[in-house]
């Protein structure tokens, strides 16, 4: 068993990390940062969604565990003063896991042929520098609606509780592995019309965005930034792979969205 111990360095996470990284050793549990089969992070869910980032080449053979410094988040399980029960739980690590769906983003830019791959494990946006977004959207090649707007926000399931719920969107069971994409602040009056809701997409299903009137756009996934892009087309689907998660208590999807919007004390 080979653990990489991932983290920020922002409030106490470096403190936690190098006490993990004492007890794991103290425990003979071999720590490799370049091809682990398990990553802690030690953080919030940013440093989550930061780790998936580094590793995202290697997902075939890592799982995630999250621990959390401050308030527990969506995806951290452990707190910062549970690493001697988390210790215990790798050493009798049997492979389980429990796996979420990731977005495939093919980002074409203006005057390119080969399009970059990005991935996403909440979301991804489109908007404008300095004005309305317009952009054509695709449903698996065909035409659907010319958007006006501030953006569009592109979810996975597990991402629907972020973003996508700020924006009105329906939050959506990952074993349920479809897309979802959601409008920000769009233009709807007697002349320019969308649907004017969320929509959700089949897993076989495909989003191409191509933005019209040219100009240089923001872009993002998850936490990768790109501003003033060129960007010609962006084509969302759910990825072949997932990011996966050591299954030793990982709450179930209904309970992690019971504990991040409702808590304690709303029993009938």
């Amino acid at each position: 068993m080979k653990v990489a111990v991932y983290c920020k360095q922002a409030n106490n996470a470096q403190d936690v990390a190098d006490k993990l990284i004492e007890k794991l050793k103290a425990n003979k549990i071999t720590i490799d940062r370049e091809r682990p089969d398990i990553v802690v992070t030690v953080g919030g869910d940013g440093t989550l969604l930061s780790a998936f980032q580094y590793y995202q080449t290697q997902l075939e053979n890592v799982r995630f565990i999250g621990v959390h410094t401050g308030h527990l988040g969506f995806y951290t399980d452990w707190r910062d003063y549970e690493l001697d029960e988390l210790i215990l739980a790798i050493k009798a690590d049997n492979g389980e896991c429990v796996g979420y769906p990731i977005l495939d983003i093919d980002v074409t830019m203006v005057g390119e042929t080969t399009p970059i791959r990005y991935h996403a494990v909440n979301e991804s946006t489109i908007k404008k520098v300095s004005s309305t977004l317009v952009a054509d959207v695709y449903f698996k090649d065909r035409f659907f609606e010319r958007f006006r707007g501030d953006g569009l926000c592109i979810s996975t399931p597990t991402g629907s509780t972020a973003y996508n719920r700020s924006l009105g969107g329906a939050v959506v069971h990952p074993q349920l592995e479809v897309l979802q994409m959601a409008e920000i602040a769009s233009i709807n009056n007697r002349v320019f019309r969308t649907l004017g809701a969320s929509i959700i997409l089949a897993p076989d299903e495909w989003i191409t965005l191509r933005p019209a009137h040219g100009g240089d756009f923001n872009f993002t996934a998850d936490q990768v930034n790109i501003f003033d892009a060129p960007i010609e087309q962006i084509k969302y689907r759910i990825g072949e792979q997932k990011i996966n998660f050591a299954k030793y208590r990982h709450t179930d999807f209904w309970g992690r969205v019971r504990n991040a919007f409702i808590g304690d004390g709303n029993e009938v």
